[in-house]
Protein backbone atom coordinates (compact mmCIF):
# COMPACT_ATOMS: atom_id res chain seq x y z
CA UNK A 1 0.00 0.00 0.00
CA UNK A 2 1.36 3.39 -0.94
CA UNK A 3 1.39 5.85 1.93
CA UNK A 4 0.96 9.52 1.11
CA UNK A 5 2.24 11.80 3.83
CA UNK A 6 1.19 15.14 2.32
CA UNK A 7 -1.09 16.24 5.10
CA UNK A 8 -2.40 19.13 2.98
CA UNK A 9 -4.49 16.52 1.18
CA UNK A 10 -6.18 15.45 4.37
CA UNK A 11 -9.08 17.91 4.35
CA UNK A 12 -9.35 20.58 1.71
CA UNK A 13 -8.80 18.52 -1.44
CA UNK A 14 -11.66 16.18 -0.71
CA UNK A 15 -14.14 18.43 1.01
CA UNK A 16 -14.06 21.21 -1.55
CA UNK A 17 -15.43 18.72 -4.05
CA UNK A 18 -18.59 18.34 -1.96
CA UNK A 19 -21.09 21.18 -2.54
CA UNK A 20 -22.34 23.25 0.36
CA UNK A 21 -25.84 22.20 1.37
CA UNK A 22 -28.44 24.78 2.29
CA UNK A 23 -31.40 24.56 4.65
CA UNK A 24 -33.62 26.94 6.51
CA UNK A 25 -32.79 25.78 10.00
CA UNK A 26 -29.55 25.06 11.80
CA UNK A 27 -29.91 22.01 14.00
CA UNK A 28 -26.61 22.07 15.87
CA UNK A 29 -25.78 25.70 15.12
CA UNK A 30 -22.37 24.96 13.67
CA UNK A 31 -20.60 23.54 10.67
CA UNK A 32 -19.31 20.01 11.10
CA UNK A 33 -17.04 20.11 8.10
CA UNK A 34 -14.74 22.81 6.80
CA UNK A 35 -14.04 23.79 3.22
CA UNK A 36 -17.52 23.97 1.73
CA UNK A 37 -19.56 21.30 3.52
CA UNK A 38 -22.21 22.83 5.77
CA UNK A 39 -24.21 20.81 8.27
CA UNK A 40 -27.75 22.18 8.31
CA UNK A 41 -30.98 20.88 9.79
CA UNK A 42 -33.65 18.78 8.17
CA UNK A 43 -33.16 16.06 5.59
CA UNK A 44 -30.22 16.99 3.47
CA UNK A 45 -28.39 15.29 0.66
CA UNK A 46 -25.32 16.22 -1.28
CA UNK A 47 -23.77 14.26 -4.14
CA UNK A 48 -20.36 14.12 -5.68
CA UNK A 49 -20.31 13.38 -9.36
CA UNK A 50 -18.45 10.11 -8.97
CA UNK A 51 -21.27 8.66 -6.90
CA UNK A 52 -20.07 9.18 -3.35
CA UNK A 53 -22.82 10.53 -1.14
CA UNK A 54 -22.12 12.66 1.92
CA UNK A 55 -25.21 13.03 4.06
CA UNK A 56 -25.90 14.21 7.60
CA UNK A 57 -29.41 13.75 8.90
CA UNK A 58 -31.13 13.92 12.25
CA UNK A 59 -34.31 11.91 12.41
CA UNK A 60 -36.74 10.46 14.87
CA UNK A 61 -38.59 7.79 12.95
CA UNK A 62 -40.31 5.11 14.98
CA UNK A 63 -40.74 1.63 13.55
CA UNK A 64 -44.19 0.16 12.98
CA UNK A 65 -44.44 -2.09 16.00
CA UNK A 66 -41.56 -3.55 17.93
CA UNK A 67 -40.28 -7.03 17.29
CA UNK A 68 -39.91 -9.52 20.06
CA UNK A 69 -36.32 -9.86 21.26
CA UNK A 70 -36.49 -13.62 20.80
CA UNK A 71 -34.31 -14.47 17.85
CA UNK A 72 -32.53 -11.10 17.86
CA UNK A 73 -29.20 -12.79 18.41
CA UNK A 74 -29.77 -15.02 15.38
CA UNK A 75 -30.87 -12.09 13.20
CA UNK A 76 -28.11 -9.66 14.17
CA UNK A 77 -25.33 -12.05 15.11
CA UNK A 78 -24.99 -10.48 18.56
CA UNK A 79 -22.58 -12.51 20.66
CA UNK A 80 -23.65 -13.24 24.21
CA UNK A 81 -20.71 -11.41 25.79
CA UNK A 82 -21.23 -8.09 23.95
CA UNK A 83 -24.96 -8.29 24.53
CA UNK A 84 -24.49 -8.90 28.24
CA UNK A 85 -21.91 -6.15 28.56
CA UNK A 86 -24.18 -3.69 26.77
CA UNK A 87 -27.14 -4.52 29.00
CA UNK A 88 -25.07 -4.31 32.18
CA UNK A 89 -22.84 -1.32 31.48
CA UNK A 90 -24.46 0.60 28.64
CA UNK A 91 -22.76 1.72 25.44
CA UNK A 92 -19.97 3.71 27.05
CA UNK A 93 -19.14 0.91 29.46
CA UNK A 94 -18.28 -1.55 26.71
CA UNK A 95 -14.65 -2.62 26.59
CA UNK A 96 -12.76 -1.44 23.50
CA UNK A 97 -9.43 -3.28 23.82
CA UNK A 98 -9.58 -6.83 22.44
CA UNK A 99 -8.25 -9.84 24.36
CA UNK A 100 -6.31 -12.78 22.91
CA UNK A 101 -5.76 -16.00 24.89
CA UNK A 102 -3.25 -18.70 24.05
CA UNK A 103 -4.88 -22.11 24.38
CA UNK A 104 -2.86 -24.89 25.98
CA UNK A 105 -3.25 -27.93 28.21
CA UNK A 106 -4.49 -25.79 31.12
CA UNK A 107 -7.53 -24.49 29.23
CA UNK A 108 -8.36 -26.80 26.32
CA UNK A 109 -11.50 -28.48 27.63
CA UNK A 110 -14.88 -27.35 26.34
CA UNK A 111 -15.77 -26.07 29.80
CA UNK A 112 -12.57 -24.03 30.15
CA UNK A 113 -12.89 -22.59 26.63
CA UNK A 114 -16.44 -21.50 27.42
CA UNK A 115 -15.28 -19.81 30.61
CA UNK A 116 -12.59 -17.91 28.67
CA UNK A 117 -15.16 -16.85 26.06
CA UNK A 118 -17.51 -15.65 28.80
CA UNK A 119 -14.56 -13.81 30.36
CA UNK A 120 -14.06 -11.72 27.22
CA UNK A 121 -11.72 -13.73 24.99
CA UNK A 122 -12.07 -12.32 21.46
CA UNK A 123 -9.40 -14.43 19.77
CA UNK A 124 -8.14 -17.90 20.67
CA UNK A 125 -4.47 -18.39 19.73
CA UNK A 126 -3.00 -21.82 19.06
CA UNK A 127 0.79 -22.07 19.08
CA UNK A 128 1.76 -24.72 16.54
CA UNK A 129 5.03 -25.25 18.41
CA UNK A 130 3.12 -27.27 20.96
CA UNK A 131 0.93 -30.37 20.82
CA UNK A 132 -0.08 -32.63 17.95
CA UNK A 133 -2.17 -31.49 15.03
CA UNK A 134 -5.11 -33.61 16.21
CA UNK A 135 -5.08 -31.70 19.49
CA UNK A 136 -5.26 -28.40 17.62
CA UNK A 137 -8.08 -29.69 15.40
CA UNK A 138 -10.06 -30.69 18.47
CA UNK A 139 -9.64 -27.25 20.07
CA UNK A 140 -10.59 -25.39 16.87
CA UNK A 141 -13.74 -27.44 16.50
CA UNK A 142 -14.67 -26.88 20.15
CA UNK A 143 -14.37 -23.12 19.66
CA UNK A 144 -16.45 -23.21 16.49
CA UNK A 145 -19.11 -25.31 18.23
CA UNK A 146 -19.25 -22.78 21.09
CA UNK A 147 -19.74 -20.00 18.54
CA UNK A 148 -22.54 -21.86 16.80
CA UNK A 149 -24.31 -23.39 19.77
CA UNK A 150 -23.73 -20.90 22.60
CA UNK A 151 -23.75 -17.63 20.69
CA UNK A 152 -20.11 -16.59 21.08
CA UNK A 153 -17.98 -14.80 18.50
CA UNK A 154 -14.42 -16.01 19.09
CA UNK A 155 -11.92 -15.96 16.22
CA UNK A 156 -9.13 -18.52 15.85
CA UNK A 157 -5.46 -17.70 15.25
CA UNK A 158 -2.69 -20.21 14.63
CA UNK A 159 0.89 -19.18 15.32
CA UNK A 160 3.58 -20.74 13.14
CA UNK A 161 6.67 -22.20 14.76
CA UNK A 162 9.04 -20.31 12.50
CA UNK A 163 12.71 -20.97 11.88
CA UNK A 164 14.04 -20.69 15.39
CA UNK A 165 16.19 -22.72 17.77
CA UNK A 166 14.05 -24.20 20.49
CA UNK A 167 13.68 -27.18 22.77
CA UNK A 168 12.03 -30.33 21.48
CA UNK A 169 12.07 -32.10 24.84
CA UNK A 170 13.41 -31.31 28.29
CA UNK A 171 12.26 -34.42 30.14
CA UNK A 172 8.92 -33.24 31.51
CA UNK A 173 5.37 -33.07 30.04
CA UNK A 174 4.95 -29.46 31.19
CA UNK A 175 7.26 -26.98 32.88
CA UNK A 176 10.31 -27.99 34.89
CA UNK A 177 12.33 -25.96 37.38
CA UNK A 178 16.02 -25.50 36.57
CA UNK A 179 17.83 -25.38 39.90
CA UNK A 180 20.91 -23.29 40.64
CA UNK A 181 24.14 -25.18 39.91
CA UNK A 182 22.45 -28.13 38.17
CA UNK A 183 24.25 -29.53 35.12
CA UNK A 184 22.29 -30.04 31.87
CA UNK A 185 23.18 -31.55 28.49
CA UNK A 186 21.86 -29.77 25.40
CA UNK A 187 21.92 -31.97 22.31
CA UNK A 188 20.40 -32.28 18.83
CA UNK A 189 20.59 -36.07 18.93
CA UNK A 190 17.18 -37.70 18.75
CA UNK A 191 16.16 -40.14 21.45
CA UNK A 192 12.98 -41.82 22.59
CA UNK A 193 11.32 -40.94 25.84
CA UNK A 194 12.88 -38.45 28.21
CA UNK A 195 16.16 -38.25 30.06
CA UNK A 196 16.74 -36.25 33.23
CA UNK A 197 18.75 -33.04 32.82
CA UNK A 198 18.91 -33.63 29.05
CA UNK A 199 17.49 -31.15 26.57
CA UNK A 200 16.86 -32.00 22.93
CA UNK A 201 17.15 -29.08 20.48
CA UNK A 202 15.27 -28.98 17.19
CA UNK A 203 18.18 -27.95 14.94
CA UNK A 204 21.36 -29.96 14.40
CA UNK A 205 23.54 -26.88 14.04
CA UNK A 206 22.24 -25.16 17.16
CA UNK A 207 25.71 -25.10 18.80
CA UNK A 208 27.70 -23.90 15.79
CA UNK A 209 29.95 -20.97 16.73
CA UNK A 210 29.22 -21.34 20.44
CA UNK A 211 32.18 -21.26 22.83
CA UNK A 212 32.82 -22.36 26.40
CA UNK A 213 31.88 -19.46 28.67
CA UNK A 214 28.96 -18.29 26.53
CA UNK A 215 25.60 -17.81 28.23
CA UNK A 216 22.57 -19.83 27.12
CA UNK A 217 19.32 -17.98 27.83
CA UNK A 218 15.93 -19.72 27.99
CA UNK A 219 12.89 -17.84 26.65
CA UNK A 220 14.52 -14.44 26.92
CA UNK A 221 15.41 -14.80 30.59
CA UNK A 222 13.17 -17.41 32.20
CA UNK A 223 16.36 -19.28 33.12
CA UNK A 224 20.07 -18.99 32.34
CA UNK A 225 22.99 -21.37 31.85
CA UNK A 226 26.73 -21.10 31.26
CA UNK A 227 28.37 -23.33 28.64
CA UNK A 228 31.05 -25.27 30.58
CA UNK A 229 31.99 -27.89 27.99
CA UNK A 230 31.50 -28.51 24.28
CA UNK A 231 31.39 -32.20 23.26
CA UNK A 232 31.07 -32.40 19.50
CA UNK A 233 27.82 -30.61 18.76
CA UNK A 234 26.55 -31.12 22.33
CA UNK A 235 26.80 -28.56 25.11
CA UNK A 236 27.18 -29.23 28.82
CA UNK A 237 25.79 -26.26 30.72
CA UNK A 238 25.55 -25.17 34.34
CA UNK A 239 22.43 -23.37 35.57
CA UNK A 240 23.44 -19.91 36.77
CA UNK A 241 20.00 -18.29 36.87
CA UNK A 242 17.41 -20.76 38.19
CA UNK A 243 13.95 -20.50 36.77
CA UNK A 244 11.08 -22.06 34.90
CA UNK A 245 11.87 -24.18 31.85
CA UNK A 246 8.77 -24.36 29.61
CA UNK A 247 8.04 -26.88 26.85
CA UNK A 248 9.35 -25.81 23.43
CA UNK A 249 11.32 -23.02 25.07
CA UNK A 250 13.45 -20.84 22.79
CA UNK A 251 17.25 -20.79 23.08
CA UNK A 252 19.55 -17.82 22.57
CA UNK A 253 23.29 -17.40 23.21
CA UNK A 254 25.08 -14.37 24.61
CA UNK A 255 28.77 -13.44 24.82
CA UNK A 256 30.13 -10.38 26.62
CA UNK A 257 26.56 -9.17 27.22
CA UNK A 258 25.80 -9.22 23.50
CA UNK A 259 23.61 -11.59 21.52
CA UNK A 260 25.67 -14.08 19.49
CA UNK A 261 24.37 -13.26 16.03
CA UNK A 262 24.41 -16.17 13.64
CA UNK A 263 22.84 -16.74 10.24
CA UNK A 264 21.52 -20.26 10.03
CA UNK A 265 20.16 -19.74 6.52
CA UNK A 266 16.72 -20.81 7.69
CA UNK A 267 13.58 -19.71 5.86
CA UNK A 268 10.91 -17.68 7.64
CA UNK A 269 8.45 -20.52 7.06
CA UNK A 270 9.75 -24.05 7.50
CA UNK A 271 8.37 -27.19 5.89
CA UNK A 272 6.43 -27.84 9.08
CA UNK A 273 5.04 -24.30 9.00
CA UNK A 274 3.64 -24.82 5.50
CA UNK A 275 1.99 -28.05 6.62
CA UNK A 276 0.54 -26.21 9.63
CA UNK A 277 -0.74 -23.42 7.38
CA UNK A 278 -2.39 -25.97 5.10
CA UNK A 279 -3.98 -27.48 8.20
CA UNK A 280 -5.20 -24.06 9.37
CA UNK A 281 -6.75 -23.31 5.99
CA UNK A 282 -8.58 -26.64 5.98
CA UNK A 283 -9.93 -25.92 9.46
CA UNK A 284 -11.05 -22.41 8.53
CA UNK A 285 -8.91 -20.39 10.94
CA UNK A 286 -9.28 -16.61 10.83
CA UNK A 287 -5.67 -15.48 11.42
CA UNK A 288 -2.21 -16.90 10.77
CA UNK A 289 0.54 -15.33 12.88
CA UNK A 290 3.95 -15.56 11.20
CA UNK A 291 6.89 -15.99 13.55
CA UNK A 292 10.27 -14.31 13.02
CA UNK A 293 9.26 -12.17 10.04
CA UNK A 294 12.32 -10.31 8.78
CA UNK A 295 10.97 -8.65 5.64
CA UNK A 296 7.75 -7.96 3.76
CA UNK A 297 8.49 -10.53 1.05
CA UNK A 298 7.67 -13.50 3.25
CA UNK A 299 4.37 -11.90 4.27
CA UNK A 300 3.36 -11.24 0.67
CA UNK A 301 4.40 -14.76 -0.29
CA UNK A 302 2.07 -16.23 2.33
CA UNK A 303 -0.80 -13.92 1.35
CA UNK A 304 -0.39 -14.88 -2.30
CA UNK A 305 -0.41 -18.54 -1.31
CA UNK A 306 -3.60 -18.08 0.70
CA UNK A 307 -5.28 -16.39 -2.26
CA UNK A 308 -4.55 -19.43 -4.43
CA UNK A 309 -6.18 -21.61 -1.78
CA UNK A 310 -9.36 -19.51 -1.96
CA UNK A 311 -8.56 -18.32 1.54
CA UNK A 312 -7.95 -14.64 0.97
CA UNK A 313 -10.21 -14.03 3.97
CA UNK A 314 -7.58 -15.56 6.28
CA UNK A 315 -5.61 -12.64 7.67
CA UNK A 316 -1.84 -12.65 8.14
CA UNK A 317 -0.42 -11.21 11.36
CA UNK A 318 3.33 -10.55 11.32
CA UNK A 319 5.20 -11.03 14.60
CA UNK A 320 7.84 -8.41 15.35
CA UNK A 321 10.47 -10.24 17.38
CA UNK A 322 13.86 -9.63 15.77
CA UNK A 323 16.25 -6.79 15.09
CA UNK A 324 15.83 -7.36 11.34
CA UNK A 325 12.06 -6.88 11.60
CA UNK A 326 12.55 -3.51 13.32
CA UNK A 327 14.86 -2.37 10.53
CA UNK A 328 12.11 -3.08 7.97
CA UNK A 329 9.16 -2.33 10.22
CA UNK A 330 7.11 -0.04 8.00
CA UNK A 331 7.23 -2.30 4.95
CA UNK A 332 6.27 -5.32 7.07
CA UNK A 333 3.28 -3.46 8.57
CA UNK A 334 2.12 -2.33 5.14
CA UNK A 335 2.31 -5.88 3.75
CA UNK A 336 0.52 -7.55 6.67
CA UNK A 337 -3.06 -7.54 7.94
CA UNK A 338 -1.93 -6.99 11.52
CA UNK A 339 1.09 -6.96 13.82
CA UNK A 340 2.03 -8.73 17.03
CA UNK A 341 4.65 -7.10 19.27
CA UNK A 342 6.32 -10.26 20.60
CA UNK A 343 8.20 -8.58 23.43
CA UNK A 344 9.69 -11.76 24.85
CA UNK A 345 11.80 -12.66 21.83
CA UNK A 346 12.28 -9.03 20.86
CA UNK A 347 13.75 -8.38 24.30
CA UNK A 348 16.45 -10.95 23.58
CA UNK A 349 17.63 -9.10 20.48
CA UNK A 350 17.57 -5.50 21.65
CA UNK A 351 18.50 -3.93 25.01
CA UNK A 352 15.73 -4.21 27.60
CA UNK A 353 15.68 -0.45 28.11
CA UNK A 354 14.55 0.00 24.49
CA UNK A 355 11.49 -2.25 24.75
CA UNK A 356 9.02 0.38 26.07
CA UNK A 357 9.98 2.92 23.39
CA UNK A 358 9.94 0.34 20.59
CA UNK A 359 6.53 -0.91 21.71
CA UNK A 360 5.02 2.56 21.64
CA UNK A 361 6.53 3.30 18.24
CA UNK A 362 5.16 0.07 16.76
CA UNK A 363 1.69 0.67 18.21
CA UNK A 364 1.66 4.23 16.88
CA UNK A 365 2.87 3.27 13.40
CA UNK A 366 0.30 0.46 13.15
CA UNK A 367 -2.44 2.94 13.93
CA UNK A 368 -1.09 5.36 11.35
CA UNK A 369 -1.11 2.63 8.73
CA UNK A 370 -4.50 1.30 9.89
CA UNK A 371 -3.36 -2.17 10.92
CA UNK A 372 -4.46 -3.82 14.19
CA UNK A 373 -1.66 -4.42 16.68
CA UNK A 374 -1.41 -6.97 19.51
CA UNK A 375 0.86 -6.35 22.50
CA UNK A 376 2.05 -9.77 23.67
CA UNK A 377 4.43 -11.62 25.98
CA UNK A 378 4.76 -11.50 29.75
CA UNK A 379 1.89 -9.10 30.39
CA UNK A 380 0.97 -11.03 33.53
CA UNK A 381 3.84 -13.50 33.67
CA UNK A 382 3.69 -14.00 37.42
CA UNK A 383 0.16 -15.36 37.11
CA UNK A 384 1.51 -18.54 35.57
CA UNK A 385 2.16 -19.54 39.18
CA UNK A 386 0.41 -16.97 41.38
CA UNK A 387 -3.25 -15.86 41.59
CA UNK A 388 -2.47 -12.15 41.82
CA UNK A 389 -0.41 -10.07 39.38
CA UNK A 390 2.36 -7.74 40.45
CA UNK A 391 1.57 -4.04 40.51
CA UNK A 392 4.22 -3.51 37.86
CA UNK A 393 2.40 -5.93 35.54
CA UNK A 394 -0.89 -4.07 35.99
CA UNK A 395 0.93 -0.83 35.19
CA UNK A 396 2.41 -2.46 32.07
CA UNK A 397 -1.05 -3.56 30.89
CA UNK A 398 -2.44 -0.09 31.60
CA UNK A 399 0.30 1.52 29.53
CA UNK A 400 -0.50 -0.68 26.53
CA UNK A 401 -4.16 0.34 26.83
CA UNK A 402 -3.18 4.00 27.15
CA UNK A 403 -1.20 3.65 23.92
CA UNK A 404 -4.43 2.44 22.22
CA UNK A 405 -3.13 -1.01 21.29
CA UNK A 406 -5.90 -2.94 19.56
CA UNK A 407 -5.39 -6.11 21.58
CA UNK A 408 -3.60 -7.61 24.57
CA UNK A 409 -2.46 -11.23 24.61
CA UNK A 410 -1.99 -13.88 27.27
CA UNK A 411 0.61 -16.57 26.51
CA UNK A 412 1.73 -18.97 29.23
CA UNK A 413 -0.68 -17.30 31.67
CA UNK A 414 -3.62 -19.02 29.99
CA UNK A 415 -1.92 -21.90 28.15
CA UNK A 416 -0.18 -23.58 31.10
CA UNK A 417 -0.86 -21.26 34.03
CA UNK A 418 -2.78 -22.16 37.14
CA UNK A 419 -4.91 -19.01 37.01
CA UNK A 420 -5.71 -18.38 33.35
CA UNK A 421 -9.28 -17.20 33.90
CA UNK A 422 -8.15 -14.82 36.65
CA UNK A 423 -5.44 -13.45 34.35
CA UNK A 424 -8.06 -12.80 31.67
CA UNK A 425 -10.22 -11.07 34.26
CA UNK A 426 -7.29 -8.81 35.20
CA UNK A 427 -6.84 -7.81 31.55
CA UNK A 428 -10.57 -7.19 31.17
CA UNK A 429 -10.91 -5.06 34.30
CA UNK A 430 -7.67 -3.13 33.77
CA UNK A 431 -8.39 -2.28 30.14
CA UNK A 432 -11.99 -1.23 30.90
CA UNK A 433 -10.83 0.98 33.75
CA UNK A 434 -8.10 2.64 31.70
CA UNK A 435 -10.47 3.29 28.80
CA UNK A 436 -12.96 4.90 31.18
CA UNK A 437 -10.22 7.04 32.74
CA UNK A 438 -9.08 8.15 29.29
CA UNK A 439 -12.55 9.41 28.42
CA UNK A 440 -13.08 11.18 31.75
CA UNK A 441 -9.65 12.80 31.67
CA UNK A 442 -10.00 13.65 27.98
CA UNK A 443 -6.86 11.73 27.15
CA UNK A 444 -7.97 11.02 23.58
CA UNK A 445 -4.86 10.48 21.49
CA UNK A 446 -4.50 13.05 18.75
CA UNK A 447 -3.37 11.23 15.65
CA UNK A 448 -1.70 13.21 12.91
CA UNK A 449 -3.00 10.97 10.17
CA UNK A 450 -1.09 9.71 7.21
CA UNK A 451 -3.24 9.76 4.11
CA UNK A 452 -3.53 6.12 3.12
CA UNK A 453 -5.83 6.27 0.11
CA UNK A 454 -4.68 7.31 -3.34
CA UNK A 455 -7.98 7.23 -5.24
CA UNK A 456 -10.64 9.85 -4.51
CA UNK A 457 -13.19 7.33 -3.11
CA UNK A 458 -10.57 5.95 -0.69
CA UNK A 459 -9.60 9.43 0.43
CA UNK A 460 -13.26 10.33 0.92
CA UNK A 461 -13.76 7.18 3.01
CA UNK A 462 -10.88 8.24 5.26
CA UNK A 463 -12.33 11.72 5.68
CA UNK A 464 -15.82 10.45 6.37
CA UNK A 465 -14.54 8.18 9.13
CA UNK A 466 -12.30 10.86 10.62
CA UNK A 467 -15.16 13.36 10.69
CA UNK A 468 -17.59 10.72 11.94
CA UNK A 469 -15.35 10.03 14.94
CA UNK A 470 -15.06 13.76 15.66
CA UNK A 471 -18.83 14.19 15.38
CA UNK A 472 -19.48 11.20 17.63
CA UNK A 473 -17.23 12.63 20.35
CA UNK A 474 -18.46 16.24 20.10
CA UNK A 475 -22.16 15.32 19.94
CA UNK A 476 -21.86 12.66 22.62
CA UNK A 477 -23.74 10.04 20.63
CA UNK A 478 -24.28 6.67 22.28
CA UNK A 479 -22.96 4.44 19.51
CA UNK A 480 -21.63 4.34 15.97
CA UNK A 481 -23.23 1.94 13.50
CA UNK A 482 -21.23 1.11 10.37
CA UNK A 483 -22.49 -1.01 7.49
CA UNK A 484 -19.63 -2.56 5.59
CA UNK A 485 -18.95 -5.51 3.29
CA UNK A 486 -15.21 -5.99 3.77
CA UNK A 487 -14.70 -4.12 7.05
CA UNK A 488 -12.67 -1.24 5.63
CA UNK A 489 -14.89 1.56 6.94
CA UNK A 490 -15.07 -0.15 10.34
CA UNK A 491 -11.27 -0.29 10.52
CA UNK A 492 -10.99 3.38 9.54
CA UNK A 493 -13.43 4.32 12.29
CA UNK A 494 -11.46 2.21 14.77
CA UNK A 495 -8.27 3.96 13.69
CA UNK A 496 -9.71 7.23 15.00
CA UNK A 497 -10.45 5.70 18.43
CA UNK A 498 -13.85 7.36 19.02
CA UNK A 499 -15.44 7.35 22.48
CA UNK A 500 -18.63 5.42 21.56
CA UNK A 501 -18.46 1.73 20.60
CA UNK A 502 -18.50 0.85 16.91
CA UNK A 503 -21.13 -1.70 15.88
CA UNK A 504 -20.05 -3.11 12.52
CA UNK A 505 -22.82 -4.75 10.50
CA UNK A 506 -21.57 -7.01 7.72
CA UNK A 507 -23.01 -9.80 5.60
CA UNK A 508 -19.65 -11.56 5.33
CA UNK A 509 -18.72 -13.97 8.12
CA UNK A 510 -14.97 -13.80 7.46
CA UNK A 511 -15.16 -10.01 7.77
CA UNK A 512 -17.00 -10.39 11.05
CA UNK A 513 -14.31 -12.68 12.47
CA UNK A 514 -11.47 -10.45 11.22
CA UNK A 515 -13.01 -7.41 12.93
CA UNK A 516 -12.64 -9.22 16.27
CA UNK A 517 -9.10 -7.81 16.39
CA UNK A 518 -10.08 -4.16 15.80
CA UNK A 519 -10.19 -1.77 18.75
CA UNK A 520 -13.71 -0.78 19.77
CA UNK A 521 -15.50 -2.78 17.07
CA UNK A 522 -18.39 -5.12 17.87
CA UNK A 523 -18.94 -7.13 14.66
CA UNK A 524 -22.46 -8.27 13.80
CA UNK A 525 -23.51 -10.60 10.98
CA UNK A 526 -26.64 -9.55 9.07
CA UNK A 527 -28.27 -10.06 5.70
CA UNK A 528 -28.10 -6.92 3.58
CA UNK A 529 -30.73 -5.87 1.07
CA UNK A 530 -29.98 -3.54 -1.82
CA UNK A 531 -31.77 -0.74 0.07
CA UNK A 532 -29.31 0.58 2.64
CA UNK A 533 -31.88 2.86 4.28
CA UNK A 534 -34.06 -0.20 4.86
CA UNK A 535 -31.06 -2.05 6.35
CA UNK A 536 -30.39 0.82 8.75
CA UNK A 537 -34.01 1.15 9.83
CA UNK A 538 -34.40 -2.59 10.30
CA UNK A 539 -31.29 -3.06 12.44
CA UNK A 540 -32.06 -0.03 14.62
CA UNK A 541 -35.61 -1.29 15.13
CA UNK A 542 -34.35 -4.74 16.04
CA UNK A 543 -31.86 -3.43 18.59
CA UNK A 544 -34.49 -1.09 19.99
CA UNK A 545 -36.95 -3.98 20.29
CA UNK A 546 -34.35 -5.85 22.32
CA UNK A 547 -34.25 -3.02 24.82
CA UNK A 548 -30.67 -2.04 24.00
CA UNK A 549 -31.64 1.32 22.49
CA UNK A 550 -34.00 3.60 24.34
CA UNK A 551 -35.79 6.86 23.69
CA UNK A 552 -33.51 9.87 23.07
CA UNK A 553 -30.47 7.71 22.42
CA UNK A 554 -28.43 9.05 19.49
CA UNK A 555 -26.70 6.84 16.97
CA UNK A 556 -24.25 7.96 14.32
CA UNK A 557 -24.57 5.80 11.20
CA UNK A 558 -21.84 5.32 8.59
CA UNK A 559 -22.42 3.16 5.53
CA UNK A 560 -20.19 1.92 2.77
CA UNK A 561 -22.34 0.27 0.13
CA UNK A 562 -20.58 -1.60 -2.68
CA UNK A 563 -22.06 -1.28 -6.17
CA UNK A 564 -24.87 -3.67 -7.13
CA UNK A 565 -27.22 -3.97 -10.08
CA UNK A 566 -29.85 -2.12 -8.08
CA UNK A 567 -27.35 0.56 -7.00
CA UNK A 568 -24.62 0.70 -9.67
CA UNK A 569 -22.74 3.46 -7.83
CA UNK A 570 -20.98 3.09 -4.49
CA UNK A 571 -22.35 5.27 -1.70
CA UNK A 572 -20.74 6.40 1.52
CA UNK A 573 -22.78 8.34 4.02
CA UNK A 574 -23.03 9.73 7.54
CA UNK A 575 -26.31 10.07 9.39
CA UNK A 576 -27.25 10.87 12.97
CA UNK A 577 -30.41 9.20 14.20
CA UNK A 578 -32.21 9.88 17.46
CA UNK A 579 -34.42 7.19 18.90
CA UNK A 580 -38.07 8.00 19.70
Amino acid sequence: MAVVRNLSLMRGTIITKIPCLESKNWVFGTSFFGGGFCCNGGKMKGKVGIGVRAMVRVSGEESEGLRDFKGLREVLGFDVVSEGELREKGFMGMRKTKLVCTIGPACCSLEDLEKLALGGMNVARLNMCHNAREWHRDVIRKIKSLNEEKGFCVSVMIDTEGSQIHVVDHGAPSSVKAEDGSIWLFTARKFEGSRPFTVQANYEGFSEGIEVGDDLIIDGGMAGFEVIEKIGSDLRCKCTDPGLFLPRAKLSFWRDEKLVGRNYGLHTLSTKDWADIEFGVSEGVDFIAMSFVNDSGSVRHLKNYLSTKSSASTKVVAKIESLESLQKLEEIIEASDGIMVARGDLGVEIPLKQIPIVQEEIVHLCRQLNKPVIVASQLLGSMVEYPTPTRAEVADVSEAVRQYADALMLSGESAIGLYGQKALSVLQMTSSRMESWGRVENQQSRLLHYQLGVSLPDRIAEQICKCAAEMANKLGVDAIFVYTKHGHMASLLSRNRPNPPIFAFTNDDSTRMALNLQWGVIPLLVDFSADMEANITETIDLIKSGGMLKERDAVLVVSDVPPTRATPMAFQSIQVKTIT
